[in-house]
């Protein structure tokens, strides 16, 4: 037997991270009943695959929602709409009601009546009703060779044919999701409700205790949970804010279990993953470390900087920019670890040899040859094309840049107001919109921090971009303002309509599509935008050759290994994960037990740090070891971990015992697995949950709002 036929018996033996072990996979419920069940109850599943998913009675799958469409996951742990996230999914929120005066990031919040509860401004909350495969009805026909458009675009015409007769039949909102990379497809029918409040936020010293220093790390000591409610019009539809809505009666909702885990028990996870890439290639794993994380690195990091010197100046400003800051410092670590994984664990390595023996088994065949044959040798043209042009490195500077200066960001939202100016159109419900979010938008809005950011992502972008992407305003910039960004930036903070409430609201009362065309702020934004499109425009050139040639790859992976399930890449779309408690060893010499303990809190205290200060009223509620039913022999449990696949979008995902209780929260990964998005690693991936224990002991002899646990449902009540 030849070395290469070896090498293509040890990859459909082990698959390289492609296909499902007992605990990857991020898999549709709707097909449990055909993949998984089996697996699931033999590891201690009590359910039935329709008590899980069903479009006919109430199951798990009505208690799942995606928060802000797919942004985070929550669940329905009462009859009265009670909904539970993670602290960090309602961190806008919690510090969008915030003040100085009331400092809910700080100290929390807890509604102790319902009429306390603070409505969340843009807050939405979705419920799948189902999901259904209709594959053969987007690629029924595609094939026709007498259509001479693009495969592509045959495929996105039917889609959204379909998706309109979905609409008119269910009357609920419709998407249509390729999986597979373009191999199958699933619709998914959603009912969105928009009045959603907040009704308790521990503070941080609980909610984000260890802050930057422990997130994607483990040991972990953080309840990072907030409760949330959605409210329904009187009919039990989704409704628009009023104080005449009422408490939704859900369909189904979780009872929670105080029972508590112990290491192997299994244990499922339910929720909205946002994006993972199990099927990239070598050459796309040198891109991402060459290319993509080292700009995403620096351009949050620069952006960090200033940020926290402005925070440190005032709790005012730490107040306005916390949520911006959180989510930097969150995705800029995640960068770091990412690209220390792929590194350590040889992704690299693992997915060449991959591709070695899946370009041997083509060459096996002539029908496959001419199917599969130029799949690999397409993937790497397209990286080349990519490293060499720079157009996705400019789109991430462009969308830095462009997101990331909050007046141009603030500018650019307005190219619709620009449009009916110059229309004539009615304006009365734009400038109601405008008037209401520029209460929100300069509330948290500082002209110096925003600045000297705009000043360090010039210089960033002029220093590490080809001028073909630069925008036109560089030109005026050298030409008026003598090449200073800093002189530019001082004239436009000076005269834009944008830079201060009083100056928008002085054009709100009297708009003209001149004055706002003319804005330097509207200028500025409008140009970073050509220049944005200018660099999707220049992938758009190789993204159809990239899209076929992985719709090919994964299409042949399949074929090469029939007797494998192969599970579709995270989309925000409806997901389930298996797979149980247990520890993990990391490094030589460093084992880490499965679960943590209040007795780390009290470890890790630091009052002259804010990421590690205790509450006082925790600390004495710790020391005093009154843990009550929240307790097990003498101790508090808080954090444990699980072999769980998941990933952004995941946050807030309920944790869920063999018999469909609730047990803990999923709220963060581990960092030595942080290449998970790419490969998933049996022996590393963890996901680290908050026990629901350690939830309710906050909940009830912390906060004092024990009158929230008599909505619940007890296991075994």
């Amino acid at each position: 037997m030849n070395n290469k036929l070896l090498a293509i018996i040890f990859v459909l033996a082990t698959g390289f991270g492609l296909v499902a072990r007992a605990d990857e996979g991020m898999w549709l419920p709707v097909l449990l009943n055909q993949k998984n069940i089996t697996a699931m109850q033999n590891m201690g599943l009590k359910l039935t695959p329709e008590q899980i998913y069903s479009v006919n009675q109430a199951c798990l799958k009505d208690a799942i929602v995606a928060l802000d469409h797919g942004g985070c996951t929550g669940s329905i742990i009462s009859a009265n709409g009670l909904l539970i996230t993670n602290h960090h999914c309602g961190f806008e929120a919690i510090a969008g009601q915030s003040t100085v005066e009331h400092d809910y990031l700080t100290d929390g919040f807890w509604a102790m009546r319902q009429e306390e509860e603070l409505p969340i401004p843009g807050k939405t909350v979705s419920f799948l009703i189902l999901m259904k495969d209709v594959t053969s009805e987007v690629l029924s026909g595609i094939e026709d060779e007498s259509d001479k458009s693009s495969r592509a675009e045959r495929v996105e015409r039917v889609i959204d044919s379909l998706k309109k007769v979905y609409e008119e039949v269910s009357g609920y909102e419709i998407s249509i999701e390729s999986m597979l990379h373009g191999n199958s497809y699933y619709m998914f029918e959603y009912q969105t409700f928009n009045d959603v409040r907040l009704v308790g936020a521990p503070p941080s010293g609980v909610g984000k205790f260890g802050g930057e220093t422990d997130n994607w790390m483990w040991p972990r000591h953080t309840g990072d949970f907030c409760l949330l409610r959605v409210y329904s019009g009187a009919d039990g539809k989704p409704a628009e804010k009023s104080d005449l809505n009422i408490p939704l009666n859900p369909k189904y909702f979780l009872p929670v279990s105080l029972e508590g885990v112990k290491e192997g028990d299994f244990s499922m996870i339910m929720g909205y993953p946002g994006s993972t890439d199990r099927y990239l290639t070598s050459y796309g794993i040198e891109h991402k470390l060459e290319v993509l994380n080292p700009t995403d690195i620096l351009l949050k990091t620069a952006k960090m900087e200033i940020l926290k010197k402005y925070m440190n100046q005032s709790d005012a400003l730490r107040l306005a920019y916390a949520s911006d800051y959180a989510y930097l410092a969150n995705f800029q670590k995640k960068s770091i670890q990412e690209s220390k994984a792929l590194k350590r664990l040889k992704v690299y390595d693992d997915k060449k040899q991959l591709e070695d023996s899946f370009q041997e088994w083509v060459s096996m065949s002539l029908d496959r040859a001419d199917k599969y044959g130029s799949v690999l040798n397409d993937m790497e043209e397209v990286y080349k094309e990519r490293t060499a042009d720079k157009a996705d490195k400019a789109q991430t500077y462009l969308e830095e840049t462009l997101m990331g200066v909050k007046i141009l960001l603030w500018a650019y939202q307005t190219n619709e107001l620009l449009s009916s100016l110059e229309d004539g159109n009615d304006l009365t419900e734009q400038l109601a919109h405008f008037r209401k979010q520029a209460a929100e938008f300069y509330r948290e809005f500082n002209q110096d921090a925003d600045k000297e950011i705009m000043c360090r992502m010039f210089k960033l972008y002029r220093e590490n971009l080809p001028d073909q992407y630069y925008p036109d305003l560089f030109v005026k910039i050298s030409k008026k303002f003598d090449n200073s960004d800093e002189k530019f930036a001082d004239a436009l903070y000076r005269k834009s309509i944008f830079a201060s409430a009083e100056a928008f609201e002085a054009f709100l009362n009297k708009p003209t599509a001149k004055k706002l065309s003319g804005d330097p702020a509207f200028e500025a934004a409008n140009s970073f935008l050509a220049s944005y499109i200018l660099a999707m425009v220049t992938q758009m050139g190789y993204q159809e050759k990239f899209d076929e040639a992985s719709r090919l790859f994964v299409a042949g992976l399949m074929e090469q290994d029939t007797n494998r399930n192969f599970y579709p890449d995270a989309n925000s779309t409806l997901r389930l994960t298996y797979g149980q408690v247990k520890a993990y060893d990391p490094a030589d010499a460093v084992e880490y037990m499965y679960r943590t303990t209040s007795k780390g809190i009290l470890e890790k205290d630091d009052p002259q740090n804010r990421e590690f200060a205790v509450p006082e009223k925790l600390k004495i509620l710790l020391k005093a070891g009154d843990f009550g039913k929240y307790g097990e022999n003498g101790i508090l449990p808080v954090c444990f971990l699980t072999t769980h696949d998941i990933t952004g979008g995941n946050s807030g995902s309920p944790v869920i015992n063999g018999r469909g209780e609730l047990i803990a929260v999923a709220f963060d990964g581990n960092s030595e697995a942080m290449s998970s998005d790419i490969k998933y690693d049996v022996n590393l991936q963890r996901t680290i949950c908050v026990d629901i224990r350690y939830v309710l002991f906050i909940v009830d002899k912390y906060a004092g709002a024990g009158y929230l646990l008599d909505e619940l449902k007890f296991a075994g009540k």
